[in-house]
This record gives C-alpha cells, sequence and structure tokens, in this order.
C-alpha cells in the first residue's frame, strides 16, 4: 500500500532547518519522505550567505520571485537567477546564495534526502 498524500500549509512552514547567517530557511517537506526533502529560502535585500554545501545531499533551486545569484567554484563563478530559472547544485559543492538586490529574493529548495544538510564552512576550501 502506497504512503498517503501529505500536504503542508503555508502557515506549518518552519524556521526548525539548518540556517546559513544571511537567509531564512522555512522547511515544508521535513522527515515525512526517506528520499526528498523540500524548502523555502528567502533572501532578504543585500545579503548573503555563508558559504556552505549539503554534504551528500544534490539540491534542486527554482527561483519564485526576485534576482539571486549562485556563487560557486571558490568564488570564481557567479550564476543569476530569475523568476522561472532553475539551478542545480551537486552533493558537496561548496557555494554561497546572493541577493544584491533592493527586493526580496524567494527560491523553492529540493533536495536529495530526509532532512536537510546545511555544513556552513569558514571559507572556499575550508571543508
Amino acid at each position: 500500500m502506497a504512503a498517503p498524500v501529505q500536504v503542508t500549509k503555508a502557515s506549518e512552514l518552519h524556521t526548525n532547518t539548518g540556517q546559513t547567517e544571511g537567509m531564512v530557511r522555512q522547511g515544508a517537506i521535513i522527515d515525512k519522505s526517506d528520499s526528498i526533502s523540500a524548502s523555502v529560502m528567502i533572501a532578504k535585500p543585500h545579503s548573503s550567505s555563508a558559504i556552505h554545501h549539503h554534504g551528500p545531499q544534490d539540491t534542486v533551486v527554482y527561483c519564485v520571485r526576485g534576482r539571486g545569484a549562485v556563487v560557486s567554484e571558490g568564488g570564481k563563478k557567479k550564476q543569476v537567477l530569475e523568476k522561472g530559472d532553475f539551478a542545480l547544485i551537486p552533493a558537496h559543492a561548496e557555494h554561497q546564495e546572493i541577493n544584491d538586490e533592493d527586493e526580496e529574493v524567494e527560491w523553492i529548495i529540493t533536495r536529495s534526502g530526509r532532512v536537510p544538510v546545511v555544513e556552513n564552512l569558514e571559507g572556499w576550501g575550508t571543508s
């Protein structure tokens, strides 16, 4: 028998997930599936996350609103995401989210794990 369909209402989102400075991560589908989790990430204007990676989890990002960027490759590569864009962040890939704009950025984050992993780093190449 299949597991039941589960819905998380917007009012049920929570911040009891891995956090990085400069970003607010709200858990949506956490600890409900053996293979996947989902959250909402909101970046305030002119903010950036700590440099971090997500351990063994692959991450898919979907930009709901705003214009943000993912910095990777030791800080050498900056890729901009705008409304409707997707990004794939492979497992263990060091990166940083940046919002250089005057408006908030909102991304939907889906990870290949039951509970999201966030490993904050002291700088590039320090994992």
